[in-house]
This record gives C-alpha cells, structure tokens and sequence, in this order.
C-alpha cells in the first residue's frame, strides 16, 4: 500500500510544493494532493518518476519512512536561529526543519552502537542560562562578553589562537553539517527538543575566515537564544538577536585582552592591510576585526569611516589578503561515525540502503559528505577475499 505521508515528508525535505512535484513528474497537484492522503495510490510509472527525483527506492513509497519508524518529532521550526539578511518564509522553515528531522532520525538510528563523550555544550548552556538568570540586571554587552570568555574556556579554545575552531566546536557536541541552504542564508542553528545542538552551514562562496564568524554566529545562538522562537519575530526583534549573536562572535573570536595587546603595536590603525597579521593570527576577517577594534574604542570613528572606504577601494568586500591561503575546514563528525561504524563492521553502506531505502546519493545529500566516501566502503563491501581468509592451507 503506497504511504502518503512519506511522499509528503520527502517533498517538504527537498523543498518541493505539491505543484512543483507534479510539474516535474508530470501530474497535477491534486493527483498529488490525493497521493499524500491516501485517496489514490499512484501507477508504476509516477512511481518511477518519484524514486528518480527523490533518489530513493520504489519501495521507498510503500513503507513508513525514517520519521515514523525512529517515531522522531523533536525539531520544532520556531527554534531554528538562521544567519541570514532577511527573514526566511514559513516554506524554507518547514523544508530545513525537515531535514533536522531526517538527520536527527538519521543520527538516532546509526548512535545506538556507540557512545558519545560528555556533551559539553548542553552543560555550557546550561551554565549561561542560570548566569543571565541570575545578572538580569546586568547590561547585555557584559552579560554576552562574560559567556563568550566562559564559552572558549569551556570548549577548550586556546588563548592565543582560534585555530580548530570547527573541530573543537564538534567536540563539544555540536553536529555541524554543510548544505546548499541558498544564496540569503549564510548559516542556522537550533537544538533538539532532545537537547542536540546543531549548527547548517551553507555552502556558497566562504571563505574560512568567514567561516569562521558563521560559527560563532551560531554558537551565540545556541548560548544565548535558547527555546526562542525566531519565526514569530518582527524585523526589528530578529535583528537585535542578530546583533547580539554578532557581537558573541566578536568577542568570542576576538577575546579583548589579547586582541588589545595585537592592536597596540599597529601604527596606521585605519588601513586594512596592517590587520593581516592578526587575521592571520585569530583566523578572522578584516571586516570583523575592525568591527571589534571600534567596538572596543581602538579605533575612532574617523579611522573606521576610513578603514571601510580602503576595504571598498582595494576589493577587500569580495576578497580579502591570506583568503586563498587559509584551508576551509569541514565538518568530520558524522563522517568519523560512519567510519568507526563501517570499520568495525557494525553497519555497511548497503545496509543503511537497504534499511532507508534509498540511493547512495541520497546519504550524500542527507550528511553533505562526499558520494565517494560511500563509494569507497561499498566497494570494500565486495572485495576478493584471499585464500589465507578463505582458510585453505596446502598438504
């Protein structure tokens, strides 16, 4: 019997309107307004047409999918924070909680095997909660400087240095993965209702130092934005947590004694190539460390109205010096997973196919790790095997 509701659930993760589907598969919206609840199962060849477009298998369709087995309803929409210059629509939300489902499902269903070390975030967060609760009288720069400091001491950044950054950031237990999110959204965060921290980076022109901010962004987020609901702010309130996730990542990145101490031996403050070594330094853009500077009042005014007319001049708001140099790390945490899992021959890739029902590229386009990472371990899924293992032995 064809289940409706997982052509539904994987035309909301692709981003698809039912009248989007059916001009690709050939149909109308409401045969697939009537194929999603149940009151028409589609004939063989619309069947085709969906495993192709979603790259999945025919009994994809014919079988509880992903959410309904692992019975996962733990991402909550209103809670996704995005790096973004305008408010996403409710359609994006949807499609992008959709896919935090799938992955969560995704994470639940492979982790049963291993075990995970401390989630050093969830106590961090939790730490930041009790001390705004605490210093509500506090003013807000304070209180986000105060869980910046804690959070690089927690997490375990080194003093001198932003160096690992993601790494560490993974450590800590946040899943972080890479998407084509769009050409708006920089990034987005949110946690579990199961208390998983995620952060989604978009994958379209960044350099890592830009990188970088984007994650620290999102930390701020995940710190200080806990439980609020993001969709159901105005313009206005959506930018002050923006703002406030902005100047986290400064100050997180930028810790201020140290970043003074770089800044005092600088002659000409306002031009952006004296910057470079500290970029180099702090794996920071010019842009982010001459926000800070002026934050901090290293810089005037003046100096900073001609510190942005440099960066104009020389094409520094496309591309900066060292931006070709410095190596764009990428995610390896769920990617070390899958390894430990397939190594020890807990799970193969054909299994998780088989299991999902679904096309390798489908893993691909779920985690954002590279389809020859699957390709590799399902060839050493078939392998010639020698006649040592075979076990024969000559008289």
């Amino acid at each position: 019997m064809f289940v409706g509701k997982s052509l539904t659930n994987i035309r909301i993760l692709n981003d698809l309107s039912r009248n989007q589907l059916a001009e690709k598969i050939g149909v109308t919206e409401q045969a697939i307004w009537q194929y999603e609840n149940g009151y028409v199962s589609p004939k063989l060849e619309v069947v085709n047409k969906l495993k192709t477009t979603f790259k999945v298998k025919s009994s994809y369709f014919y079988n509880d999918d992903l959410l309904k087995k692992t019975n996962m309803n733990n991402i909550n929409v209103e809670h996704i924070a995005y790096r973004s210059e305008t408010i996403n629509s409710l359609n994006k939300s949807q499609s992008e909680s959709m896919h935090v489902r799938f992955i969560d499902s995704f994470l639940k269903k492979i982790e049963t095997k291993i075990n995970y070390p401390k989630n050093l975030l969830l106590e961090l967060r939790n730490e930041t909660i009790s001390f705004l609760r605490n210093n509500s009288n506090m003013e807000r720069d304070t209180q986000i400087n105060h869980v910046a400091a804690l959070a690089r001491e927690k997490i375990g950044m080194d003093i001198n240095s932003n160096k690992n950054l993601l790494f560490s950031l993974e450590k800590s237990g946040i899943f972080i993965f890479e998407k084509e999110i769009g050409e708006t959204i920089d990034a987005y965060s949110l946690w579990s209702e199961e208390n998983r921290p995620y952060i989604f980076l978009g994958t379209i022109k960044k350099s890592a130092v830009r990188r970088n901010f984007d994650l620290a962004h999102e930390l701020g987020h995940l710190l200080l934005h806990y439980k609020v609901e993001f969709t159901m702010q105005d313009k206005k309130a959506y930018k002050l947590l923006e703002d406030e996730a902005n100047d986290f990542a400064s100050a997180f990145l930028l810790p201020e004694e140290q970043f003074r101490k770089d800044c005092s031996t600088i002659v000409k403050r306002s031009n952006p190539d004296a910057y470079i070594d500290i970029k180099q330094k702090w794996l920071v853009s010019l842009q982010a460390i001459a926000s800070r500077a002026f934050k901090l009042n290293i810089i005037d005014y003046q100096k900073y109205r001609y510190f942005y007319m440099s960066i104009n001049k020389n094409g520094y708001k496309v591309i900066e010096p060292l931006d070709r140099e410095i190596p764009i790390n990428r995610p390896t945490k769920i990617k070390s997973i899958l390894q430990l899992l397939f190594d020890n021959g807990l799970y193969t890739v054909s299994e998780i196919m088989d299991e999902l029902k679904v096309d390798q590229i489908f893993l691909t386009l779920l985690t954002g790790i590279e389809n020859e990472f699957f390709e590799k371990h399902r060839e050493n899924e078939n392998r010639t095997f020698t006649v040592k293992e075979l076990g024969f032995k000559t008289n």
